[in-house]
């Protein structure tokens, strides 16, 4: 097995960790308060009994299904740190209320919340041959997901996160990519084959994901009929993203980027100056998700800035991943760019009203309701 690079302790220190109380926005443990040194004295024991029990399948009525949307990309143990009022000095000791660890990772979030919403999804990724990796395959298959695309990586150990928030700031990502980097397209190909919609999440993140492979296979998909999403990540330090991207977006329906990544891209700051600047370059339509500004939607015909759906907020992970899984139902359901627009901002919302990026996300009723809150405005 490859080994698991420690963050001190293991994912089921708690019980199942995946699923917290509905009464608390975020796992907490046994005691209110955690010293962050204590999970390094309960990692060894706990990774000795989930190495035990990683061979578990998923459940029967999970597995065999053909998908109706396929995500693919980035699977992730993210931990979450609850909010801090600032950073710890060096030496200092922080008591906080508790981590969560859960499954992220663009494509994870996003395939998570469509198998709560009733849809059919599968997920294709890597992860390692680690305790981790057993882990996420069980989570993931609780959640409804559908795992059989996720295969074990040859070199690498799971891909791991920690997100650290201070109020008042944006969050702070400590990335391994570890088993990510070994996804390549013939894994996405091979779990295609009758999908309505392919969904890539994390793009630029994924090495193992060359252009003129990706250009191939969403060309391919949309002959077939099947509608192709795309989002991006942009690491500090990253290739040209415009040399990674240009010969893709003309094979694609939806390009999701956040504003800071369509700025990098593009070099506009301006949102709706992006998303003209990325329609130029060949996509049909795109998403600029702009954090509490909402989002700016633009096809040829028009441009639409998306208010953002009001809620009290804890913590805005996975906010834009549930915005494309309502992006992607709409599109299912064969609605008008408008009404997928406010169902996508109103899971958006929800899912930042605690910490992690699935947890509070709001059921399908819920959302719909909620949608019709969110207000809409052309530009001209």
């Amino acid at each position: 097995m490859v080994p698991v690079p420690s963050w001190g302790f293991a994912p089921s220190a708690f019980g199942d960790v995946t699923e917290p109380p509905a009464s608390s926005p975020w796992l907490t443990p046994a005691t209110s308060q955690v010293k962050l040194t204590i999970f390094s004295h309960v990692g060894h024991s706990i990774r000795s009994e989930l190495a035990v029990s990683g061979s578990e399948a998923p459940p029967a009525s999970v597995r065999s299904e053909s998908p109706t949307v396929v995500c693919a990309g980035l699977i992730i143990a993210d931990l979450f740190v609850p909010p801090l009022p600032s950073l710890p000095r060096p030496g200092e000791l922080v008591v906080c209320d508790g981590f969560l660890l859960d499954a992220g990772g663009c494509a994870v979030n996003t395939a998570v919340i469509l198998a709560h919403l009733g849809v059919r999804t599968g997920l294709v990724g890597k992860v390692g041959d680690d305790d981790y990796g057993g882990w996420l395959r069980r989570s993931l298959a609780r959640k409804r997901v559908l795992v059989d695309g996720v295969s074990t990586a040859r070199r690498s150990a799971t891909s791991q996160t920690v997100i650290l928030p201070v109020d008042g700031e944006d969050r702070r990502y400590i990335h391994v990519p570890g088993a990510n980097a070994e996804l390549g397209v013939a894994d996405i190909a091979a779990v295609l084959p009758g999908a309505r919609v392919l969904a890539i999440g994390g793009y630029l993140a994924l090495p193992g994901l060359d252009q003129e492979g990706v250009a191939e296979l969403l060309a391919g998909a949309r002959t077939r009929g099947t509608a192709t999403l795309l989002d991006i990540v942009v690491a500090r330090g990253a290739d040209d993203p415009v040399k990674a991207l240009r010969p893709v977006l003309p094979h694609v329906d939806c390009f999701l980027p956040n504003q800071d990544e369509a700025h990098l891209v593009t070099g506009h700051d301006n949102p709706v100056d992006q998303a003209q600047a990325l329609l130029e370059w060949g996509c049909a339509s795109v998403v600029i998700t702009c954090g509490a500004g909402g989002a700016v939607y633009a096809d040829p015909g028009r441009v639409i800035r998306v208010r953002p759906f009001p809620v009290e907020a804890v913590d805005g992970s996975g906010a834009g991943d549930a915005f494309s899984a309502g992006i992607i139902f709409g599109l299912i359901q064969g609605w008008p760019p408008e009404q997928r627009l406010r169902f996508a901002a109103a899971l958006g919302g929800s899912v930042c009203r605690g910490l992690g990026c699935t947890g509070t996300v709001f059921a399908r009723d819920e959302a719909l309701a909620a949608a019709s809150r969110v207000q809409l405005a052309a530009v001209s």
